[in-house]
């Protein structure tokens, strides 16, 4: 017989008023109001917690994980699908595995602070739980199972857009998107003419330097870039050029 008993987080335990007080500061700070807060805090609940206090009914945030894997992977996919019309589904999906990757949701984590906020039990704690970088990355999961239930995909969505989404458009994930490649390849096939790549400015002191980029065709300027070294800012310019070639070839 299957086990249909969800865990669900009416069943969590009540969280000490301290800590609800701060879920409030994280609600503030994320621009998120749960409606049903049970939810937020078991998003926020290790196993090692609910171990120490199994008389309190406390439930941890696997479950919320394992939905927050499935929900975040087909948000990422569909953003990636619409913002990238040009790239192939290998490209896509190389993409996309360096964003829900382990070191990319620890990278989100770390940014909104969700360390601080983790009910840890007093031996994870001791060990350094908080930083534990598979231990951030669920819980970064886990919120996004919370959020979901909580409210619907299109607030998700809106939170990654805030998050996780600018990232990718500045370039932070550049090591998978080689816009350079993808534009010559744009542009061979319809037969335009030579791409050429020029640094127009520097600006700042030497150790926080930004490059300005611009990518010609034929000598007519077709997009500027910018980033911490020339080669980002080049993939910039190369990644506008694209849009810009894109919304003509949609307007033609």
């Amino acid at each position: 017989m299957v086990n249909k008993r969800k865990g669900s987080a009416q069943k969590q335990g009540v969280i000490p008023e301290k800590a609800k007080a701060q879920f409030e500061i994280l609600q503030r700070q994320l621009e998120v109001v749960f409606k049903n807060k049970a939810l937020l805090y078991q998003a926020f609940t290790h196993s090692s917690y609910v171990n120490e206090h199994r008389r309190k009914l406390f439930t941890d945030n696997e479950r919320l994980e394992f939905l927050g894997d499935a929900v975040l992977e087909l948000s990422v996919s569909k953003y990636l699908y619409e913002t990238y019309p040009q790239m192939s589904e290998g490209e896509l999906t190389k993409l996309r595995a360096s964003i829900v990757c382990e070191p990319s949701l620890v990278i989100f984590a770390n940014e909104l602070n969700f360390g601080r906020f983790v009910l840890l039990g007093k031996g994870e704690e001791l060990t350094g739980g908080r930083e534990r970088p598979a231990l951030l990355a669920d819980v970064f999961e886990a919120f996004i199972g919370a959020l979901y239930l909580d409210q619907d995909l299109d607030t998700v969505v809106q939170f990654l857009a805030r998050v996780v989404f600018p990232k990718v458009e500045i370039g932070a994930f550049s090591q998978v998107m080689d816009f350079k490649s993808q534009l010559q390849e744009m542009v061979q096939q319809s037969n335009n003419g030579l791409l050429s790549y020029e640094i127009i400015d520097e600006r700042g002191p030497a150790h926080n330097r930004t490059f300005v980029s611009s990518v010609m065709l034929n000598g007519e300027e077709l997009g500027i870039g910018r980033g911490k070294s020339k080669k980002e800012a080049e993939q910039q310019a190369a990644q506008c050029a694209m849009r810009v070639i894109t919304e003509q070839q949609g307007e033609a």
